[in-house]
C-alpha cells in the first residue's frame, strides 16, 4: 500500500533528527528552502513522462519564471535586510545573510538542472517535428526568410546602442535581455562596444519555414548576430554574449500617503528602477565587457549567474504551440452545473433551492460571471458589493459592475491596490467603476484585502434577500481555468448578515462585534483555528476519535504550526496537503509524529483552502467542522490582510468538501509528492502494473454533489476515475 495515499496508508514511523534542536527554532523548516523545494517539484514535472511533451516544455517555463520572481521579491526582501546589517533569523533561527547563502547554492543548482531538462526536451521535440536551430545549421532559404522577417517584424523596434562617453549605458528594465557586442569597424579595424536591448514586445523564438507537419524555430539573438550589417553598417561582430537583469520589484508605500491611488502610481515607476539582485550572463563572456556591464549595473561576482545554455528560459513557454494538440493536454470543457441548468440558467432560483458549491475549474467560472451579470441586469437587484483582488484586464466582473451602476443600482467595489504585480491594473479598473457611478475604497493601508466576497442584495417581495459568494480564488476568469478553487452560493441570512458587516468594517473601518458563521483576519481567524486544533486535542486526550485535514497553498505561521505539534503529541491524527510552502516538520518522534504532509502538483494549480475538524467524530463525518478560507496559514494572510473563513453547515456542500475534494486529494497517488521530517519532498514512485489515482482526472470525470441538481444526490463518486 502506497505512503501517498493518505486514506488507506497507515502513519509511517516517526524518526529522530539528532542533529535538529526540536524544541527550538530547528523544528521549523525554513520557508525561502522551502519554496525552492516547491519549485523543484515544479521543474520536476517538465520530466514526468507520464505529462504531455509540450506541457513539460511548459513546466520548464513556469519554473523559470517562478524563480525570477522569487528573486525580484524574496531574495531582493532578504538582500536590502542584511545590506542594512540586520541578523534578526527567521522563524528557523536563520540569518538573512545566512539564508542568502543557502539560497544562492540552491538556486544555481535549480537553474543547472532547468539547462539540462531544456535540452533533453529540445531533443525529444526535435524527433516529434518541433526543431530548434542553431546559426550555424541555417540553410540559404532560411537566410532569405529571416531577411525579410528581420526588417518588418524586428529592426523597426530595436534601439541598437554605442557604449562611450557620449551615449550612456542605458538602463536595462527587470528582467531586461540584452545582447552586448564587442564590434569592428571593417574599413580600420576599429573597435566599438555596443548594446542590444530585446524588447519584451517581440519573440524570442522567430519561426523558420518548415515542410507540412514539422516546425523549426530560431533565437532571436541568433537572428541578430545575423544581421550586425543592419544595425551596425560598416561593422562585423567579434564577440558578443547576452545577459539578463532581475531588480528589487518592492514596493514601499508612505504610510500617511494623503491619496493612496496616487501614491501607488509614484511607487510603480520606482519599481522600474529598483537595485539588480541579480545578472544572468552567458558563460565565456569576454572579461571586458563583463567588466562593463557589472560596473554599469552596480553588481558584485556573487550577483552574478553565468549560465551555459538558454538566459531567460521563461520564455520557452512560446514553443507550446496550439498545433500540435498531440503534445498537449486533452482538452477539457468545465461543467456547467446541473442544478443551474434545471432553472434555466437562474443562479438566483439555483441558490435559493440550496446552497451551491463549485469546484473550479471543474465547473465552469462563467458561473460566477452569471451571477454578477444577473445581478446586474435584475430590476429587482438593489445593490451590490464585491471585492476585487486580482482580476483579468478587460474583466466581466468589472464590466458588469460598471453596468449596475450605470442602471443605478448601489454599488461598492472594494479594490486592493497592493495585489503584488497588479497593481496598476487595479488603479485602472479603479478608474473605471468610478466613472460608472459605483462606489470605490480601498481598504486598509496596512492591511492588504485578500478575501473574495460578492454580496446582491434583492428586493423579493415586501423582503430584501442578500446573496453571497464566498471564494478560495481570485474573480480572474484567466486563471480560474487552471487554479483549483471554491466558490461557495449562498441566501443563507447569516452569512448575508455577516458579509454586510464585512463590507462596512472594510469602507467605515469599525470593526463589528459579533459574526455568526464567518472568522475573518487579521482579529479572529487564526484564534479561532487554533481554539479548534485544541479542541480536537481536548478529544484525543478524552478518547474520542481526533482527526483534522488541511489543504493550503502555504503553512508556515509558527502559532499555527506550534498548535498542530501540541495536537499531534496528543493524539490528534493530522493529514496536510500543502501545494507549496511548508514551515512544519512532520513525522518526527516526541514531536509530530501523527502529522502527515503531502504536496499536490499536476495539471491544475491547487490554490483552494480547507479545513476540516473531526470535532470528536473522525474523519468523514457528517458532524465535523468544515471551512473554507481564502487565507494560507502564513503570518501575512493571518495577521496582516483581511482574510475569511467561512463554516460550512449546508450537509451536502459538507459532504462534497470532505467526501469529495479532501478524500481524493489526500487518496491522489498520480502528482502526489511526500514530505519528510528534513522538510525534503519524495515523488510517489508508480509501481509497475499500479494504476495511480489522479486526483485532478477524478474531478474532472465527475459532477461535483452539490450542483448536481434533478440527477439526485446520489452516492458520493467512488474514488475511482478512467485509464
Amino acid at each position: 500500500m502506497t505512503q501517498a495515499d493518505f486514506l488507506k496508508s497507515p502513519l509511517p514511523a516517526p524518526i529522530d533528527l539528532p542533529d535538529v534542536d526540536i524544541t527550538g527554532p530547528g523544528r521549523f523548516h525554513n520557508r525561502e528552502l522551502s519554496w525552492l523545494g516547491f519549485n523543484w517539484r515544479v521543474l520536476e514535472e517538465a520530466e514526468n513522462p507520464r505529462v504531455p511533451l509540450l506541457e513539460r516544455m511548459r513546466f520548464l517555463s513556469i519554473s523559470a519564471t517562478n524563480l525570477d520572481e522569487f528573486y525580484t521579491v524574496r531574495v531582493a526582501g532578504l538582500r536590502e535586510l542584511a545590506h542594512a546589517g540586520n541578523n534578526m533569523p527567521a522563524a528557523d533561527g536563520l540569518t538573512p545573510a545566512e539564508q542568502l547563502d543557502l539560497i544562492d547554492e540552491d538556486a544555481r543548482n535549480l537553474m543547472a538542472k532547468q539547462q539540462q531538462v531544456y535540452v533533453a526536451l529540445r531533443q525529444e521535440l526535435e524527433a516529434a517535428g518541433i526543431e530548434m536551430v542553431s546559426l550555424e545549421d541555417v540553410t540559404e532559404a532560411d537566410k532569405k526568410h529571416l531577411a525579410d522577417a528581420f526588417l518588418d517584424h524586428v529592426f523597426p523596434v530595436l534601439s541598437p546602442l554605442a557604449i562611450d562617453p557620449a551615449h550612456p549605458f542605458p538602463f536595462i528594465p527587470n528582467m531586461g535581455f540584452c545582447i552586448a557586442m564587442q564590434l569592428e569597424r571593417i574599413k580600420d579595424k576599429k573597435g566599438l562596444q555596443a548594446l542590444v536591448p530585446i524588447p519584451a514586445q517581440i519573440d524570442r523564438f522567430m519561426k523558420l519555414p518548415a515542410e507540412a507537419g514539422k516546425h523549426r524555430f530560431i533565437l532571436l539573438e541568433d537572428v541578430l548576430i545575423l544581421h550586425v550589417d543592419g544595425l551596425f553598417p560598416g561593422y562585423r561582430c567579434r564577440d558578443h554574449f547576452g545577459f539578463r537583469v532581475l531588480r528589487d520589484s518592492d514596493i514601499e508605500v508612505e504610510e500617511e500617503a494623503e491619496d493612496l491611488v496616487r501614491e501607488f502610481e509614484v511607487a510603480l515607476k520606482r519599481r522600474r528602477r529598483g537595485e539588480v539582485v541579480r545578472l544572468t550572463i552567458t558563460a565565456g563572456a569576454s572579461a571586458k565587457l563583463r567588466k562593463i556591464v557589472m560596473d554599469e549595473l552596480h553588481v558584485s561576482d556573487k550577483e552574478v549567474i553565468e549560465q551555459e545554455g538558454l538566459i531567460g528560459i521563461g520564455d520557452t513557454k512560446e514553443l507550446v504551440i496550439d498545433a500540435r494538440p498531440d503534445l498537449l493536454w486533452r482538452s477539457f470543457t468545465p461543467r456547467v452545473p446541473e442544478r443551474v441548468q434545471d432553472f434555466d440558467g437562474d443562479m438566483f432560483e439555483a441558490i435559493t433551492q440550496k446552497d451551491m458549491l463549485l469546484h473550479h475549474p471543474y465547473e465552469t467560472f462563467d458561473m460566477v460571471v452569471r451571477f454578477l451579470r444577473q445581478a446586474a441586469m435584475d430590476p429587482d437587484v438593489v445593490a451590490i458589493k464585491q471585492t476585487l483582488y486580482r482580476t483579468s484586464h478587460n474583466s466581466p466582473i468589472v464590466e458588469a459592475l460598471c453596468e449596475a451602476a450605470e442602471d443605478g443600482k448601489s454599488v461598492t467595489a472594494l479594490v486592493e491596490l497592493k495585489a503584488r504585480f497588479d497593481e496598476a491594473a487595479n488603479i485602472r479598473q479603479s478608474r473605471r467603476l468610478e466613472r460608472a457611478g459605483a462606489q470605490v475604497v480601498y481598504g486598509f493601508l496596512d492591511w492588504k484585502t485578500h478575501a473574495k466576497i460578492s454580496s446582491v442584495v434583492r428586493r423579493e417581495g415586501d423582503k430584501l434577500v442578500t446573496y453571497t459568494h464566498w471564494g478560495t480564488g481570485n474573480y480572474h476568469p484567466i486563471t480560474a481555468k487552471i487554479y483549483t478553487d471554491l466558490s461557495f452560493f449562498t441566501s443563507d441570512k447569516a452569512l448575508g448578515r455577516d458579509a454586510a458587516k464585512l463590507f462596512n468594517y472594510l469602507s467605515g473601518y469599525a470593526r463589528p462585534e459579533t459574526l455568526d458563521n464567518l472568522l475573518i483576519s487579521p482579529h479572529t481567524l487564526k484564534s479561532g483555528m487554533i481554539e479548534m486544533i485544541e479542541a480536537e486535542a481536548a478529544h484525543a486526550r478524552a478518547g474520542r476519535p481526533a482527526q483534522i485535514w488541511i489543504k493550503l497553498n502555504s503553512l508556515i505561521e509558527p502559532e499555527i504550526i506550534d498548535a498542530l505539534y501540541k495536537a499531534s503529541q496528543d493524539g490528534v491524527k493530522i493529514d496536510c496537503v500543502v501545494r507549496g510552502i511548508c514551515g512544519l516538520r512532520p513525522g518526527i518522534k516526541g514531536l509530530s509524529e501523527n502529522i502527515r504532509v503531502k504536496s499536490v502538483v499536476g495539471r491544475f494549480l491547487e490554490h483552494s483552502r480547507i479545513v476540516c475538524f473531526g470535532n470528536g467524530h473522525g474523519l468523514p463525518h457528517k458532524k465535523a467542522r468544515v471551512f473554507i478560507s481564502s487565507a494560507d496559514w502564513m503570518g501575512r494572510n493571518l495577521n496582516r490582510r483581511i482574510e475569511t473563513g467561512v463554516e460550512i453547515e449546508n450537509p451536502t456542500v459538507k459532504a462534497q468538501i470532505v467526501s469529495q475534494i479532501m478524500a481524493a486529494n489526500l487518496a491522489d497517488t498520480a502528482q502526489s509528492w511526500i514530505m519528510e521530517p528534513s522538510g525534503k519532498f519524495t515523488r510517489h514512485a508508480v509501481a509497475e502494473g499500479e494504476k495511480p489515482f489522479n486526483c485532478h482526472k477524478f474531478f474532472m470525470e465527475n459532477p461535483s454533489l452539490s450542483g448536481r441538481g434533478s440527477a439526485g444526490a446520489k452516492d458520493v463518486p467512488k474514488l475511482t476515475h478512467t485509464d
